[in-house]
């Protein structure tokens, strides 16, 4: 026989997942827009307009240079990883527990510090002379970065919760999974596009290509 506590500490999947992690549609204005269309109009007519939407934001991006390029880059890491997290939440049912959304953040600040901190020093090196406190960061870069995890790991613990370690475990582990895919990877695009735009430009360009053409 199971009893509700040891039910009370696994992930539950239910109807609400979907609404908490959003769902592929088109903007309520757009879609009222072209309600009188046939169903297979409507859906030519919304991929023709993102499709020129994404060409032109792409060539906008493209247009403002190296640094607007790693902007861009930045803001869709972090956007894939709240969308990673989001999943989690819904299916661990973490919003009782205290502290784990910050948590979450916190450790992504902490990783892009580690990565970002030296690699960016030689494209930057005149600015961070320039001011006053930053060359410190950039001297003892790698205990800042390790005190930073410390700090995040003794916040994990003074988190726990009894009858909720399975659950705060799991999602631990699904926060270190999504920043080893996304903030590794983005940073990895970033030194590629050190090295010329065209390793960042060309599989963009591929992929909005192949989006296009898959519709």
């Amino acid at each position: 026989k199971i009893t509700e506590s040891e039910t009370d500490d696994k992930p539950t999947v239910t109807e609400d997942i979907a609404k908490t992690i959003g769902q592929d549609k088109p903007p309520d204005a757009l879609d009222q827009a072209l309600s009188g269309l046939p169903p297979r109009w409507k859906n030519w007519v919304i991929r023709g307009i993102f499709t020129w939407l994404m060409i032109g934001g792409f060539g906008l991006i493209i247009y403002g240079g190296p640094l607007a390029l790693m902007i861009t880059v930045f803001l869709v890491q972090v956007k894939c990883f709240a969308e990673i997290i989001n999943i989690g939440y819904a299916v661990y049912k973490m919003d009782n527990l205290p502290w784990f959304r910050s948590l979450s953040w916190y450790f992504l600040v902490a990783s892009n510090y580690f990565f970002y901190g030296e690699s960016l020093v030689e494209q930057f090196g005149v600015l961070i002379n320039n001011v006053d406190f930053l060359p410190f960061l950039v001297r003892y870069h790698r205990l800042i970065s390790f005190s930073m995890y410390i700090i995040g790991f003794v916040w994990f613990v003074l988190s726990l919760v009894k009858k909720y370690y399975l659950r705060q475990f799991s999602l631990f582990a699904w926060t270190h999974v999504a920043l080893l895919c996304v903030v590794t990877q983005s940073y990895l695009i970033i030194q590629n596009m050190f090295q010329g735009l065209i390793w960042l430009i060309m599989p963009v360009m591929m992929v909005i290509i192949n989006d296009i053409m898959a519709y």
